[in-house]
């Protein structure tokens, strides 16, 4: 257990660091975003696009992987509405942003930094054909539920699925991580080979991506307070923790994935909300302390979550 933890805790200890020196003013708010903003258009680009580039794939289908998550994001996410909306009575919008909060991990900024930390690169192609569908589909599914919470709650007519779907595919394309993404499958099919020169300044953006990835985060917490229904946020925190990880880990057993890819599936499910449930709340007006409050609680408590799993996949 101890190695274990020598592993995990300075994943959480550099999120950690982000949080202090955005909270006692070392470093600027808006210093915290160029830096995300560096992580998400430069440097995990870079690790995806390096991985994918060189991974051997050797005929493994994906949808086995697939299915394994998303049956943990089901499970979950249906747990999470169900708490909102009968144990909890609360509207609509609400349920779907418990569902989604419950569910959604923040595969980017903490899955990857801590998959490729403690699984490797085998870890890292996981998770990287794993961000292929996640975004979409969390994405769209989120999007679709609040327009027919929101024609409830609110009244009014819900846009339709075309809509949507040119909205959030029109997003997707200019998104610097799957644009990453098919490029990197692209090298890998037609078996191209980088210049030395250029390998290494990518590796060397790539290896950045980690921990300014985990500084970053820290630092945005600032932004996303523990306050109001801490009930139902503590909750969902609990679904997003201990009942997710559980799922993906049944899954991935019963489907009889590789150890390696069942271990970066059942870490990257393990770490805490990321924030697009926070900004699906933002966006449709309902919500924002809820994913909030939840974001908040399961980066606090990650760090012995994450623990547990490192150590039973170990």
């Amino acid at each position: 257990m101890t190695a274990v933890l020598t592993n995990v805790v300075p994943v959480f200890l550099l999120i950690l660091i982000g949080w202090t020196v955005a909270r006692i003013g070392l470093l600027k708010q808006e210093t915290g975003d160029a830096l995300g903003e560096f992580v998400f258009k430069i440097a995990v680009p870079m690790l995806i696009f390096r991985t994918l580039a060189d991974a051997h794939f050797e005929g493994a289908s994906p949808l086995p992987l697939w299915t394994a998550y998303f049956i943990g994001v089901a499970v979950t996410w249906a747990a999470g509405h169900f708490l909102a909306k009968v144990l909890f009575r609360r509207d609509a919008k609400i349920s779907v942003i418990a569902g989604m909060s419950s569910s959604f991990a923040n595969n980017v900024f903490i899955g990857l930094p801590l998959v490729a930390h403690m699984v490797g690169k085998e870890g890292l192609v996981a998770v990287s054909i794993l961000l292929v569908i996640h975004l979409p589909i969390m994405m769209i599914v989120g999007t679709i539920l609040m327009e027919g919470a929101s024609a409830r709650v609110d009244g009014g007519q819900a846009r339709g699925l075309g809509p949507v779907l040119k909205q959030v595919g029109s997003n997707l394309a200019r998104n610097p991580l799957v644009i990453a993404l098919v490029i990197g499958v692209i090298f890998n099919f037609l078996g191209l080979s980088l210049n030395t020169a250029v390998a290494t300044v990518i590796d060397q953006l790539a290896a950045s991506a980690g921990p300014a990835a985990l500084v970053s985060i820290g630092m945005a917490l600032t932004r996303y307070p523990i306050r109001g229904d801490i009930g139902l946020s503590a909750g969902a925190a609990v679904l997003k923790l201990a009942l997710m990880p559980t799922a993906v880990f049944l899954a991935s057993n019963m489907l009889g994935l590789p150890h390696d890819w069942r271990a970066a599936l059942v870490l990257t499910s393990s770490v805490p909300t990321g924030i697009n449930a926070w900004l699906i709340a933002q966006r449709f007006r309902s919500g924002q302390s809820l994913a909030a409050s939840v974001i908040s609680i399961t980066t606090a408590f990650g760090v012995l979550t994450v623990s547990f799993w490192a150590w039973v996949l170990s």
